[in-house]
């Protein structure tokens, strides 16, 4: 059986590559709303983050988003990351990678 090929993405935090799988997508678009992007495919810039809570906190005290989107962050929007960040890690914690 042939080898699947993982898609790699550069983790905006660590500066590492990672699996795709692994990071979170965050998008701003047009009218530089900003979200999260669980599927990956929403329109605009945009920039991968890892499944850690600790490395949003460092991110929101850096402003590591706010210069790589090239557009201010709010923090609200650094709340609804945290908790959609905190919630994978722990189903991947109970489920496991599926």
């Amino acid at each position: 059986m042939k080898k699947r090929k993982i898609p790699m993405r550069k983790d905006l935090l660590t500066d590492t590559m990672q699996p795709k799988k692994s990071l979170v997508r965050v998008v701003i678009d047009k009218e530089q709303n900003i979200s999260v992007d669980p599927t990956g495919k929403k329109p605009g810039r945009g920039a991968y983050v890892s499944l850690d809570p600790e490395k949003i906190k460092f991110a929101q005290e850096k402003d590591i988003l706010q210069r790589s989107l090239g557009s201010k962050v709010p923090d609200a929007f650094y709340e609804e990351l945290y908790a959609y960040v905190d919630h994978q890690k722990a189903r991947k914690e109970l489920f496991g990678d599926q």
